[in-house]
């Protein structure tokens, strides 16, 4: 509260606030289907009003380390994969306990000691861009390996009924390897050219890059 020669003037409100790509991360991820929930140490008036910033399933405030641990282990025994993302001291029995403890690499040394996964820097957003690319890893893996166990099987049934011959089941073989090796480099990221080079470009040269 604020007075001035014993009048009341105003009051003064202080408040965390959650950072701008913090905001999207939650939503990122709650797109992708994941259930977020918001485990802090802070009042639970104060974890409320974090909860009116981003779109969590479920805030819970007051958390003492012990408090956070029992809700990972509520969650593990109810079956769920679980991952928790902290940086702090408070943060790292449940870190240790989760299946996937994610740190950030600017939080404490016990933090990313406790976790199996440290982000670089502070930023929500690289844990959306690590769980796009491990679904993306894991899909790829499981084309493979349906399409490695459909050409096996194609060409056991061709051998039996006597249409394989040794030519064309190594080309067969090689085939299907190649196109799989192919499919895996799906993963392998785009090279962008140099600011450098792309500023010594004609403006129509930059514009096709983009199209392309």
């Amino acid at each position: 509260m604020i007075a001035l020669d014993h009048e009341f003037m105003g009051s003064v409100a202080v408040a965390d606030t959650l950072r701008s790509e913090a905001v999207q991360a939650v939503e990122d991820m709650r797109a992708m289907g994941l259930h977020l929930e918001l485990l802090t140490g802070d009042t639970q008036q104060a974890a409320a009003e974090l909860a009116r910033q981003a779109p969590f399933d479920q805030v819970s405030g007051g958390m003492l380390p012990e408090d956070k641990l029992r809700r990972v282990e509520e969650l593990i025994a109810q079956r769920k994969i679980v991952a928790m993302i902290g940086d702090g001291i408070n943060d790292a029995p449940a870190l240790a306990r989760a299946q996937v403890g994610v740190a950030m690499g600017s939080g404490t040394a016990v933090a990313r000691e406790s976790a199996d996964v440290v982000l670089i820097g502070s930023d929500l957003g690289k844990f959306v861009e690590t769980v796009r690319t491990a679904r993306k890893c894991r899909s790829i893996i499981y084309q493979n390996f349906y399409g490695t166990l459909t050409v096996d099987a194609i060409g056991m049934a061709m051998a039996s009924l006597g249409f394989l011959n040794p030519l064309l089941a190594a080309f067969i073989h090689v085939t299907s390897e190649l196109t799989f090796i192919l499919n895996s480099a799906r993963l392998l990221p785009v090279r962008q050219p140099p600011q450098s080079e792309a500023m010594e470009q004609p403006a129509a040269g930059i514009v096709r890059q983009q199209a392309a």
